[in-house]
């Protein structure tokens, strides 16, 4: 399998400034080819990383969570990469590979690899083989529930978690739940979608989740509020809570996203 990832890298003059990102104040389209070296960004405490800072909680649009896509060259890496104990994280590994160390114990993640990291857990990651390595990390506050239990770390991956098929779908619209959806303990889920070719989203979508939702492979025309949008691999779409949504998968492979939510908890007043 393979993931898309940032391209990096800069056009060259030939190429029209004239682009598909977009910005309003229901959603966020960031293309892929924004994704280039002169927006990347670096961290305190890290060897031998950069990252594209794809969301951030912003007042008055997604508030809840941040997602960076982070290349690691051999070697690189960090002994304290969290820097909130209230944040926890998931890791998404697109290419290459990673160690991981979660309170003392090590696991080694290629690509498709999953982590999550709950708040307050000391953990490292490096880069340990001779090749650049790519993941996806996203980070939300943890917000507790009375008698309801702190969840675990585990580490898992895109092959060893089955998909499950949508009602009334032939097939053609499933997710890979890392997390059970009733699992209280978890007040974020982080999923991989996937549909067939011609698969859809069958109506408007429109709901208190906010939503980031990275292309992992294919491409779709996405309803996001009232517009139409074609997106392909390593396009990043960011939505508000009740932008509604829904989807055609357009091609011949698969379109698959790693897609954010926050859930599980009662509205703040």
């Amino acid at each position: 399998m393979i993931y898309a990832f940032p391209p990096g890298g800069l056009p060259d003059q030939s190429v029209s400034p004239e682009g598909t990102a977009v910005f309003t104040p229901a959603y966020a389209v960031l293309p892929a080819v924004t994704q280039r070296d002169i927006v990347t960004s670096y961290l305190p405490g890290w060897t031998g990383m950069r990252m594209w800072v794809l969301a951030r909680p912003m007042s008055g649009f997604a508030e809840t969570f941040s997602q960076y896509a982070v290349e690691l060259a051999p070697a690189g890496g960090s002994d304290a990469p969290e820097v909130d104990e209230d944040a926890q994280s998931v890791i998404f590994v697109a290419g290459g590979r990673i160690t991981l160390n979660i309170d003392g114990a090590r696991h080694v993640l290629d690509a498709g690899g999953y982590a999550y990291i709950p708040p307050d857990t000391l953990w490292t990651v490096w880069n340990d083989a001779d090749a650049v390595a790519q993941f996806h990390w996203i980070r939300k506050r943890y917000v507790g529930a009375e008698g309801v239990a702190m969840p675990d770390a585990f580490v898992t991956s895109d092959q060893a978690v089955a998909p499950v098929e949508m009602p009334d779908c032939n097939g053609v619209w499933a997710t890979t739940r890392f997390v059970e959806p009733d699992d209280l303990r978890h007040d974020m889920h982080v999923n991989i979608v996937t549909f067939q070719p011609g698969g859809v989203i069958p109506f408007a979508e429109t709901h208190v989740m906010e939503h980031g939702l990275y292309v992992l492979q294919g491409s779709a025309d996405y309803l996001l509020n009232k517009d139409w949008v074609p997106v392909g691999p390593g396009d990043f779409m960011w939505l508000r809570a009740f932008c509604p949504q829904a989807c055609t998968a357009t091609g011949d492979q698969p379109f698959r996203y790693l897609l954010y939510k926050d859930v599980n908890r009662h509205m703040p007043l």
